[in-house]
């Protein structure tokens, strides 16, 4: 059936919109959270606070992205809607659970691990509702949607550090409670459309089939090569990527004080993260083929380059500066993974070809944090964690520049094969059609002989 384009759609994108912002909106604010968790559960005698807590934010970061795989077959088998409301379930549970703990240790798991399944749970389904109501407009929606985050990214910090400062850190993440609630109920609105009569009857009768095991995991997507360097490439790009997130607020308060309103870089990030978005979004569609990974090449050098600038930003407007363009480059990272994946695996195994990539990406988004903050603790600054920051991108990015030569060279065997077969045909046409020309001539002689 074709999607209605609208209608019912309209909500569902509002839905969704809000979903992307309160999921990463709370996860790119992690660096105020990080801060004031230091500042709680801090003593002077342990030296690698900055290590362990660390480990909060980037393990519900990974987290998010580790249950990717999961959630798409879950979202296969039981639907969008109750998938993400389940998910914004437990989320809730996971954030108000961790206004309750009195040291860092538990944090581990209420907010890094409960928190962020929850956040997963709800996330994808999100997605992929959207192509159920859209077709035609689905890129529009989807700016919009993804726009959601750096709305709440923008807006957030500021919330936060008012809220922080005024009734402190148990009672901000309780505050945030309302966020999960409100996305909760977003869910029920992801009303799944029926296409077809056997559908509605065997929705009617309550019949539940299960679905073959190569549809439920899709491992074929592997196959291709250009899609396991691309899966390969990515997460060796992004080690360094979530540490500014992370550890910049820190970083600043160490180097400035309190004298500068450090929530300002998270607002620089956030507003040219959307821009970003919406422009190399635009400039993808008239990039052909698997070339849009140039884009990605771009977006992981600058990313890279602007890491390893903040500790020679002995001024705040230098910062402001790094963080604008690191933001704009992260938007044009994000926005055109899809667009990618279509590219290299094709529409009908996109799904679970970016289910395994985000898999993939968890672990070095979890592990480069808490070594940044390791790094801090032995060394008593961020600078050595910030340039390290900024290689892994750059290593990545040439990988990944690769994958438009191999992409080629796998479309052009491709259209080899079947001119081959049809060429080693003709010639079996051919050498039968002689052997019945020589088979029939000493038979027709032997006949007028006779």
């Amino acid at each position: 059936a074709e999607p209605p384009e609208g209608g019912w759609g309209w909500v569902v994108m509002l839905a969704a919109m809000w979903c992307n912002g309160a999921v990463f909106g709370i996860q790119n604010s992690c660096g105020v959270l990080f801060v004031s968790m230091l500042q709680l559960f801090g003593g002077g005698e342990d030296k690698q606070l900055a290590f362990k807590t660390a480990w909060v934010s980037s393990l519900s970061m990974g987290m998010v992205f580790f249950c990717s795989p999961i959630v798409s077959i879950f979202t296969d088998l039981f639907g969008c809607r109750k998938v993400a409301v389940i998910g914004a379930a437990v989320g809730f549970v996971g954030l108000l659970s961790s206004s309750f703990v009195s040291t860092i240790e538990p944090l581990y798991f209420t907010y890094g691990i409960l928190f962020a399944c929850g956040c997963s749970f709800a996330y994808q389904p999100s997605l992929v509702i959207l192509g159920h109501y859209f077709k035609k407009r689905l890129g529009l929606v989807n700016g919009i949607v993804t726009a959601g985050s750096s709305l709440f990214t923008v807006s957030l910090p500021f919330l936060l550090r008012v809220l922080i400062d005024s009734v402190g850190l148990y009672n901000t993440l309780r505050v945030l409670c309302i966020l999960l609630f409100i996305l909760f109920l977003a869910g029920f609105t992801y009303k799944p459309l029926v296409s077809n009569a056997k559908d509605k009857e065997a929705g009617k009768k309550g019949k539940f089939r299960f679905p073959p095991e190569k549809k439920i995991c899709n491992f074929s997507v592997f196959k291709v090569l250009s899609y396991r360097i691309w899966a390969f490439g990515i997460p060796a790009a992004l080690f360094g990527y979530f540490v500014p997130y992370v550890h910049l607020m820190k970083h600043v308060k160490d180097r400035f004080g309190d004298s500068v309103p450090e929530e300002v870089l998270l607002l620089c990030l956030g507003i040219t993260s959307g821009v970003g978005r919406l422009i190399f979004g635009r400039v993808a569609d008239y990039i052909p083929g698997a070339k849009k990974v140039y884009l990605q090449v771009v977006s992981f050098f600058f990313i890279g380059l602007m890491s390893m600038m903040i500790p020679l930003c002995n001024v705040f407007g230098g910062l402001i500066a790094v963080c604008l363009f690191m933001g704009l480059f992260d938007g044009c990272f994000i926005c055109i993974m899809a667009p990618i994946a279509f590219e290299l695996v094709g529409a009908q195994d996109v799904s679970q070809a970016i289910g395994f990539l985000l898999g993939f990406m968890s672990i070095p988004m979890t592990v480069g944090p808490p070594i940044a903050g390791l790094l801090h603790d032995r060394l008593g600054t961020y600078d050595i964690a910030f340039y390290l920051a900024g290689v892994p991108p750059l290593i990545g990015g040439a990988v990944l520049c690769l994958i438009p030569w191999v992409h080629e060279r796998q479309k052009l065997k491709g259209r080899a094969k079947p001119v081959d077969g049809e060429t080693t045909e003709k010639m079996l046409e051919n050498e039968t059609t002689l052997a019945s020309d020589t088979t029939e001539k000493p038979v027709k002689e032997m006949e007028s002989g006779f």
